[in-house]
């Protein structure tokens, strides 16, 4: 009786099915372009960062090697590094012990999106 039944039974899948099926790898296979994406992006932030950080370190280090206390008050410059041109601004303000600065250099890309701000106390 069973042998009855199989043999009008059609093989294969149903319409219905290969489009279920089909839309699940479509789902699947746009969330892994995504991520992909997501991974592109931050490798090339983790870049930014990294070259601003050195260009950040720089600016502190010229500072404390130069042995001359920076003015009080705000400046700019430019960092060229890994093939980009970083802008930053340096803040000294006062502390309140007037023996020491603080010091505060900030960088920005060339869209003037910020990407680091590092800070130090230098002695006057």
């Amino acid at each position: 009786m069973t042998h009855a039944l199989n043999k009008f039974r059609p093989a294969g899948f149903t319409l219905i099915e290969v489009l279920v099926a089909l839309t699940i790898v479509a789902i699947t296979l746009g969330a892994g372009i995504r991520a992909a994406g997501a991974l592109t992006g931050n490798t090339q932030r983790l870049a930014d960062v990294s070259a601003a950080q050195w260009c950040a370190e720089n600016q502190l280090a010229a500072l404390r090697l130069s042995g001359l206390t920076p003015p009080i008050g705000d400046s700019d410059f430019s960092c060229p590094e890994l093939g980009q041109t970083y802008l930053g601004k340096m803040a000294v303000r006062p502390t309140p012990n007037p023996l020491f600065v603080n010091v505060e250099v900030r960088l920005a890309d060339a869209a003037d999106q910020p990407i680091l701000s590092l800070k130090t106390v230098l002695r006057k």
